[in-house]
């Protein structure tokens, strides 16, 4: 297995890191310092990702022929590592990365023309309709209806934890369309206009994102809301085949080079608190220096698969429990090292220039370990990707 990086790849790692010098601009960069979960106001979300789209690079999974950026996985590697090196904002996900690559293999030719160069221009912005009040994280149980009413369905429910429902144009949902037989052959696909009279959007607001229009997470709620038939993806009540092939795309990723920089910022506040001098933090940081080496060694080798046109299949499983696991370690160890300097209370007013509490590190790192609880949770508990290497790489 060869770990190395072409001279091909170098020479686009040069090219992405020339992008990001001039892509990135000081009102990005300032406002992903105050970020709490990633996410930004919409003008900023929305001009990042137009420049990608204007180099080619917003969808780098997509095919070229619907505009896709055609990297080879080391390409597509060394993409995710600068960007995430650098800090740059993420591209959100629900559109390119989600919603997109349903539509392009179950989608209608229709569909595709419709949806699919609005999606990739960041002309519209999605966000995802599958958790519900009481669900858990059991997909299944889904209780939205979708009633039949000849040219189109009536829809009726709530969707919760939606992130980034109040920047959405579309909203991809589950819905229930028959209660017959198990409760997954009885969900279906829809695609929603977020204008469309009786839908509704309300805040949630969590300790993280404490004020409203800039937090993440929202409630949507569905009354008498009439969908076209032609929003319907595939066949009816055939949704939850086409939900499980999304969260493939939605599991995996690189997450070795962004934990490096959280890694950093460690250091810099232990540095600067004097739990750097401390051994059994020392100690504590040297063991995740290790983990996540560990796992950018296992990122390289699943790369090394894909190049030579191998499918790592499960292992975007592990990949996703581990990353995610340290993720939440990496949080809690700046939330260490920061002492009772996390603390103070301090809101997101975009624009202000209020000076911050403390140190200018300190904004954010109490909300990001917060926030990071998240991430064992949502695309698929790691109970539950356990429970897939424990069956497809296991044999249990």
């Amino acid at each position: 297995m060869d770990l190395n990086f072409s001279k091909e790849d170098l020479a686009f790692r040069d090219e992405v890191r020339g992008f990001i010098a001039e892509a990135f601009d000081d009102e990005l960069q300032a406002a992903m310092k105050n970020t709490r979960a990633g996410y930004l106001p919409k003008h900023l979300h929305v001009r990042w990702q137009k420049k990608l789209h204007e180099k080619g690079w917003l969808a780098p999974n997509w095919p070229v022929e619907h505009g896709g950026a055609g990297f080879t996985p080391g390409q597509k590697y060394m993409f995710e590592a600068e960007m995430a090196v650098a800090g740059c904002p993420m591209t959100i996900p629900f559109g390119p990365r989600m919603v997109a690559p349903v539509i392009m293999k179950f989608g209608s030719e229709e569909q595709k023309k419709r949806f699919l160069p609005d999606i990739l221009a960041t002309n519209k912005l999605w966000c995802q309709g599958y958790s519900e009040p009481g669900s858990g994280s059991d997909l299944a149980s889904v209780r939205m209806k979708a009633e039949d009413k000849g040219d189109h369905y009536l829809c009726n429910g709530q969707k919760i934890w939606t992130s980034v429902a109040q920047y959405a144009d579309w909203i991809f949902c589950l819905v229930r369309t028959s209660n017959e037989g198990k409760p997954q052959q009885g969900i279906s696909f829809l695609l929603i206009d977020m204008n469309t009279p009786g839908v509704t959007v309300k805040p949630i607001i969590t300790m993280d994102m404490p004020e409203e229009g800039y937090q993440e997470v929202n409630e949507v709620y569905f009354e008498d809301v009439k969908v076209p038939k032609e929003n319907l993806i595939g066949e009816e009540n055939k949704g939850w085949t086409y939900a499980k092939y999304l969260l493939e795309f939605e599991r995996g990723g690189t997450y070795s080079q962004g934990l490096k920089r959280g890694m950093e910022k460690v250091r810099q506040i232990s540095a600067a608190e004097g739990t750097a001098k401390d051994d059994v933090f020392r100690k504590k940081m040297a063991d995740a220096d290790v983990l996540i080496t560990a796992m950018e060694m296992t990122e390289l080798r699943i790369l090394g698969q894909l190049a030579g046109g191998q499918n790592p299949g499960p292992e975007s499983s592990l990949i996703k429990c581990r990353g995610s696991e340290l993720q939440q370690l990496v949080s809690e160890l700046a939330f260490e090292a920061a002492g009772s300097k996390q603390a103070p209370f301090q809101p997101i007013r975009w624009g202000d220039n209020e000076p911050p509490i403390g140190p200018a590190w300190a904004s954010g790192v109490g909300p990001k370990m917060y926030n990071y609880r998240k991430v064992s949770i949502f695309a698929g508990s790691n109970e539950v990707q356990r429970g897939i290497m424990a069956k497809l790489i296991l044999g249990l």
